[in-house]
């Protein structure tokens, strides 16, 4: 129901050509305990270490400063009415966050844009309000956008209108964080080190024995180089370690250090660590067509480093990137991928993984959903990824309670259409008998925090046959009715008797809880 001071805003506003009288963009500032959403996407990328350079354009209250200023940011910031007096001078990341989107005027607010983009010498970050298809903001249209009923103006885009209003004013690619957040870069090699490292898994170190002296006499020196090899998946060059020439002072090169570390671990883990690291590449590489693939000369010395090793050449390694990313696009390579996973649950049409273990699928379903993130960017606060088999779908779906319940309740759907890029949103966060999930072991790999414990939970719902009839138990009401009917509940991850404090041992029985 649209509230009455609403409608009455918009009958003012239909009786005139012009704008209300005054439009109070100040009122849209709020006060905040924690960083913006622009914010925390830079601090994730890890795009603000200490010293960078960082001015907040349209700051409101300055609390992004505030918190920024501690953690050794240069952080400063300019506000019409909160920071008049401070001066707009440039720094290597400008943010323009919800500013663009509560400016009325069409002139001005591209003006603002182009002013940003001025002062920054590295990328801008900005944040506006987005729409999504399924989602319920009850607002009034005013012009291209909407006047509330607090006598402020918000235009809404969708996704797509973002990215194409952001490069058509600027010029540049406009990368998405996330939804409603979008990167643009003026350094392009700083823009190819933050796509490479999106599509970058973090090493696992192989098991080590320690049976070598030589290796325990120097673990101090050896430990922090194999790190860093294992980050590589290759021998740094001199100036990619700060302890080279500690390396190399005792052992006379880094290769016979290398040799060491290979005879005192298991040489798999170094077969499956270069193996990562070329299929993390080949992803790079594959979703950076999307993009217009920079030239060689553009990308980071190290990743130009990374090339040679794993790929022999550029134009060697963009062929293999190329056919990866047309298999990415078959329906049926896609069916068959999720069909042989070794990771996720598979169902008859989709092929469903928790976001800790995307990047342990194979190279073309990351590259599948790959495609979803270059689109819409990091989807905060989604946990369950739902790979489409047959219709070149991906859904990320919102679990908030995933670690600590049971059996947690969806609380929201994106579904992006990778075929016509139509973005729809489910909310359940108000419906009466949500979905639920089960057998939460299936969505992850074994070496999840509470992957066992999930596991045995599972393990005693079959053994008590409460898995029985999937359709039934999909739904909260569903599962409780089960639960009930069986004389049972849930405490924590354990099935306890109704009203009982003892737990069912699976069999029936039950065993002291301790």
């Amino acid at each position: 129901m649209i509230p009455e001071s609403w409608l009455s805003v918009s009958r003012r506003s239909q009786a005139f050509d012009e704008p209300p009288s005054q439009i109070e963009r100040h009122r849209t500032a709020i006060r905040r305990k924690d960083f913006s959403l622009a914010v925390k996407c830079l601090l994730r990328d890890e795009l603000l270490p200490p010293g960078r350079t960082f001015f907040d354009y349209g700051c409101g209250y300055g609390e992004d400063i505030e918190l920024l200023q501690p953690c050794g940011v240069v952080a400063n910031g300019w506000d019409p009415t909160f920071r008049p007096e401070v001066p707009r001078t440039p720094a290597e990341i400008v943010s323009l966050s919800y500013v663009i989107n509560v400016i009325e005027d069409p002139h001005e607010r591209a003006k603002v844009l182009a002013d940003a983009w001025e002062l920054t010498t590295r990328m801008l970050v900005v944040a506006a309000r987005v729409n999504v298809d399924g989602r319920g903001y009850g607002k009034v249209e005013f012009g291209d956008g909407v006047v509330t009923g607090m006598g402020t103006f918000q235009k809404y885009f969708t996704q797509a209108e973002l990215k194409e209003y952001l490069e058509s004013q600027l010029g540049v690619e406009a990368i998405p964080a996330t939804i409603g957040v979008y990167y643009l870069f003026r350094d392009e090699t700083l823009q190819q080190q933050v796509l490479a490292h999106r599509y970058r898994r973090a090493p696992a170190a192989p098991k080590k024995t320690f049976s070598e002296l030589k290796y325990d006499e120097n673990r101090q020196i050896l430990e922090p180089f194999l790190a860093r090899v294992l980050e590589l998946g290759r021998l740094p060059a001199a100036d990619e370690y700060e302890g080279y020439e500690a390396i190399t002072g005792k052992f006379g090169s880094a290769g016979r250090a290398l040799a060491l570390l290979r005879r005192v671990t298991r040489l798999p883990g170094w077969v499956e660590v270069r193996q990562q690291r070329t299929d993390d590449l080949l992803v790079y590489l594959a979703l950076a067509r999307f993009r217009k693939r920079p030239p060689i000369s553009k990308l980071p010395t190290t990743l130009r480093r990374d090339i040679k090793e794993f790929f022999g050449s550029y134009k060697r390694a963009c062929e293999r990137a190329d056919t990866l990313l047309f298999h990415a696009g078959d329906a049926t390579a896609i069916d068959e991928a999720c069909g042989h996973s070794k990771f996720g649950k598979l169902l008859p049409n989709a092929l469903y993984v928790h976001r800790s273990a995307i990047d342990r699928l194979e190279p073309v379903l990351r590259v599948f959903e790959g495609c979803a993130r270059a689109y819409l960017g990091e989807i905060v606060g989604a946990n369950i990824i739902k790979l489409h088999r047959f219709s070149g779908k991906v859904s990320y779906l919102f679990y908030p309670d995933f670690d600590t319940t049971a059996h947690p309740v969806l609380v929201r759907s994106l579904k992006l259409s990778l075929r016509d890029l139509q973005l729809d949103c489910y909310d359940y966060s108000t419906a009466s008998n949500p979905p639920i999930l089960h057998r939460k072991e299936a969505f992850l790999s074994e070496d999840y925090p509470e992957y066992q414990t999930f596991a045995a939970l599972t393990r005693q719902e079959e053994e008590l046959g409460l898995l029985t009839d999937t359709a039934r138990i999909g739904t909260r009401d569903g599962w409780e009715l089960r639960l009930r009917d069986a004389g049972l509940r849930i405490d924590a991850h354990q099935i306890v008797a109704a009203g009982n404090p003892s737990a069912i041992d699976g069999t029936g029985g039950t065993t002291s809880s301790g």
